[in-house]
């Protein structure tokens, strides 16, 4: 009997990323929400938000709600959007399911996970796990004998909340796992309230007050001192940023507008036909001067947002930052086993792409880690996608399907007491697979994603002056 396709849906709050294993080796990218436009009254599904050329005052529906599935009528829509032939197109009574879920996911919504994939879509079989608990199969701790280490530290940085999950032979130590509030969502809201307290009001601009932070914001590796520079004039500063919001007009090339000074500026119209790069010109404004056009001054916004990752006291919570976090997740590990958490610490999500993230995280954490321990500080070129590509990596095991999925006709059988079983999770206090057995050993490599490149921080390399080292 032919073995059915397996699809990977990695199911975040702010965005699907989904792909056949063994086709897809960059996964297709769905944001994981239903838009409404006030101004030509339609309503956008998925993907179809990036045919609105007019994202002032989108209205969003999530189907996530504080980190957990909430919305399955929103969901149902973008999840069959997904599965359409004008995107995946996969039958899924043919088709095996990978999906990921959140942490500390509440037995009743694990529970119409189940009921919705095997009773609803009528999937052949299914999986469900946390995205941690996919980066052992993956490259993320990459090195020369393609082992994963035996012990851990992940750091998932996504848009509701941030985790730090200590691993032990693959599997989550669940009792010591720590959640900050504060994601990508947080992040866009703080500017939001910021820039419409100081320049424009912009309460109703989610999706271009989203675009401007994540093409402005960095983590600033000095922060007094970023604030006294932020203070000169705008027009002589190396921080400040001078961007230019989209207009909405016919004749306007940018849907969420671009940076017209200041770092990463785009280039100008001569510019950009000296290089010959059509796109970089494209994101110029066709027509208009310069008195048209709104602008936002990005001072200390850029970095402000960003800092609350570091200290969420700036705005009143009263947790601690990711380097306090982690130390402390570290701290409750076995003493002569904490050496190895500190060696190995992997950071995966949307915002690990925020620029100098690494190198701060790396600077705080040597501050806080004793001295007889060497720090290493693992990251993705782009951190949205290791779970994506473990999970590509599991799937194209041979033990995968014999092992890891349920079937439907099991389904039918036992119901959800069959996943709670197999899939575990902290709400059961059940091993998930694989706990019993030896993990595959499976590389980033062998999985045909031979584009892959890691970042690897660590504190040998940088004493010897030495390159990071890269795959």
């Amino acid at each position: 009997m032919t073995a059915p396709p397996v699809l990977i849906l990695d199911n975040g709050a702010y965005e699907i990323k989904a792909g056949i294993s063994g086709v897809d080796w960059e996964p297709r990218i769905f944001p994981n929400s239903i838009a409404r436009s006030r101004v030509e009254k339609k309503v956008y599904v998925a993907d179809e938000i990036d045919n609105c050329r007019d994202l002032s005052g989108l209205a969003y529906r999530r189907p996530f709600e504080r980190g957990m599935l909430v919305n399955w009528d929103a969901e149902k829509v973008i999840w069959d959007r997904v599965f359409s032939p004008a995107a995946m197109n996969i039958n899924p009574s043919e088709t095996s399911l990978l999906v990921t879920e959140p942490y500390f996911n509440l037995p009743n919504i694990a529970e119409t996970y189940d009921q919705m994939v095997f009773e609803e879509w009528e999937f052949d079989s299914y999986f469900r796990c946390t995205p941690a608990a996919l980066i052992p199969y993956g490259g993320l701790f990459s090195s020369d004998t393609e082992i994963p280490p035996e012990c851990a530290i992940v750091v998932d940085i996504g848009y509701s909340f941030s985790h730090v999950i200590p691993l032990r032979d693959g599997q989550i130590i669940w009792e010591y796992v720590k959640r900050i509030d504060v994601g990508g969502k947080l992040l866009t809201n703080h500017l939001k309230h910021l820039i419409s307290f100081r320049q424009w009001n912009m309460i109703d601009q989610t999706a271009v007050v989203n675009a401007v932070r994540e093409a402005c914001g960095y983590v600033s590796m000095d922060w007094k001192g970023d604030v006294e520079v932020c203070k000169r004039n705008p027009r002589h500063n190396p921080i400040v940023q001078e961007y230019v919001l989209p207009d909405f007009s016919p004749n306007s090339t940018s849907r969420t507008g671009y940076i017209r000074s200041g770092p990463n500026a785009a280039p100008t119209e001569s510019e950009a036909q000296a290089n010959g790069n059509d796109s970089a010109k494209a994101a110029r404004k066709v027509g208009g001067t310069e008195e048209e056009e709104q602008v936002l001054w990005m001072g200390n916004e850029r970095f402000a947002g960003p800092e609350l990752l570091f200290n969420p006291s700036d705005i009143g919570l009263k947790q601690s930052g990711l380097p306090q976090t982690i130390a402390l997740v570290i701290s409750m590990m076995p003493v002569e086993l904490q050496g190895m958490f500190w060696a190995h610490i992997g950071v995966f999500g949307g915002l690990g792409n925020i620029p100098d993230f690494g190198e701060r995280l790396e600077r705080d954490l040597r501050a806080l880690c004793p001295t007889n321990y060497e720090v290493g500080i693992f990251e993705a070129f782009d951190p949205a996608y290791p779970p994506y590509e473990s999970a590509l990596s599991l799937t194209s095991s041979e033990v995968y399907l014999p092992t890891y999925p349920v079937t439907r006709a099991e389904y039918l059988e036992h119901g959800s007491s069959i996943c709670r079983r197999r899939f575990g999770g902290p709400s059961y206090n059940v091993n998930p697979p694989g706990s019993t057995t030896v993990m595959p050993v499976i590389s980033a490599t062998t999985s045909g994603s031979e584009g892959t490149r890691w970042v690897w921080r660590a504190r040998r390399a940088k004493e010897s002056g030495k390159p990071r080292r890269r795959r």
